[in-house]
């Protein structure tokens, strides 16, 4: 995107309704995900290298704040010390580098005792050819506060190729609930690189769901969350479908050190098309009476497409308990048989199986949010 057109964006920000962002954004944006501004509790919109809306549903004034991590840091002298407290700034080179700048990012607070029933949305999108988006989250649920996050993380379809460097921190208080939803929609030459971490406190929850059913070249995500509080709990899901030489690396860990803390991991994943996906998952147990549960079942629809799951887990007590099981293989030609005997196609037999394999219902959304998932589930299983 031309500069011009980059300072027209700045220029939306501030404004009262999402219409005011051109309608092909906003299109792309539904199919990732994404509602108008009155479906949610608070909406967020960074476009290339600018946060062009924010704003707070007048129904959550006084539970939620939402807005530009740099505005955010400007306005509170505290938030410096979350920055770079759950993910090192160190970390790596793609870290690194957005440490050395990055062009904004959200900052959402869930304020204590507050119950948000919408959704909240924070919208990344790039437009412009050959951009490399560098962004910094920081996301606060304080004490027993609860609320649910979609994030969409998408590439404009008039842009072939960019890199999308992403770091996000999340601290989950003391009898919070937070469940997070990623959906990414990007395009066959981008390159992703998600950083991601979570402390969550006593009696915590964090719920972190990824979805990526569209093309990309390549992505790389291996978000940890640190159970430090006793009874704390961390859930990750994902559904991945990988085509069109799609390359996907894709972890989580969770690092048990609560008494009582809990972990659990479920992937569904579907290669075709010459795609390759690694499923990774680790589950640390170091507290007393600490639990853990990993699962991970991929279909691979040809011969030049690669699944390879990675479990991991360690024990350093007695007294922990972590399980895991996986299952990778092809698509059953009974029940694709079977299913042609309703009188369906053999494309359509397989595109309802494959559908029902990456339900939405793994991720405890609540009803509203699991049919706009489904939704787009449904789009992708017909590709």
């Amino acid at each position: 995107m031309p500069s011009e057109k980059r300072g027209e964006m700045v220029e939306l920000a501030g404004k009262d309704s999402l219409k005011s962002i051109p309608h092909k954004i906003l299109e792309e944006a539904y199919k990732a995900g994404a509602a108008s501004d009155e479906e949610r509790a608070g909406t967020f919109f960074h476009i290339d290298t600018s946060t062009v809306y924010s704003r707070v549903n007048e129904l959550f004034k006084g539970k939620v704040e939402l807005m530009d991590i740099k505005v955010a840091l400007q306005k509170y002298q505290w938030l410096s010390d979350y920055m770079w407290s759950a993910v090192p700034r160190e970390g790596d080179a793609f870290t690194r580098r957005v440490a050395e700048d990055f062009s904004g990012g959200y900052f959402l607070r869930i304020l204590p005792d507050a119950e948000v029933t919408f959704p909240l949305q924070s919208c990344m999108v790039i437009t412009q050819e050959n951009l490399e988006q560098r962004l910094h989250n920081i996301i606060i649920a304080e004490e027993n506060s609860k609320a649910h996050l979609i994030t969409s993380c998408l590439q404009h379809s008039t842009v072939t190729s960019a890199t999308h460097i992403g770091v996000t921190e999340i601290y989950v208080k003391r009898g919070a609930y937070l469940n997070s939803t990623m959906v990414h929609q990007w395009r066959e030459e981008s390159m992703v690189r998600p950083r991601s971490a979570a402390i969550i406190n006593e009696n915590g929850t964090f719920v972190s769901n990824y979805i990526c059913l569209r093309p990309v070249r390549d992505v790389q995500m291996y978000p940890v969350a640190y159970c430090m509080g006793e009874g704390s709990k961390a859930i990750f899901n994902s559904i991945l479908y990988g085509h069109r030489n799609t390359f996907m690396d894709i972890g989580s860990k969770a690092i048990l050190e609560g008494r009582e803390s809990r972990a659990e991991m479920i992937s569904r994943a579907v290669t075709r098309e010459g795609s390759k996906i690694i499923v990774r998952g680790s589950i640390e147990g170091n507290g007393q009476d600490c639990k853990g549960h990993l699962e991970c079942k991929g279909l691979i629809l040809d011969d030049e497409s690669f699944l390879q799951s990675i479990p991991e887990l360690t024990a350093r007590s007695k007294s922990i308990e972590i399980t895991h099981e996986a299952a990778v293989g092809r698509i059953s030609e009974k029940e694709i048989v079977y299913l042609m005997t309703r009188k369906l196609s053999r494309e359509q037999a397989v595109s309802l199986i494959i559908r029902g394999f990456m339900d939405a219902g793994i991720m405890g959304l609540p009803e509203t949010l699991s049919d706009e998932i489904n939704r787009i589930i449904d789009i992708a299983a017909k590709v």
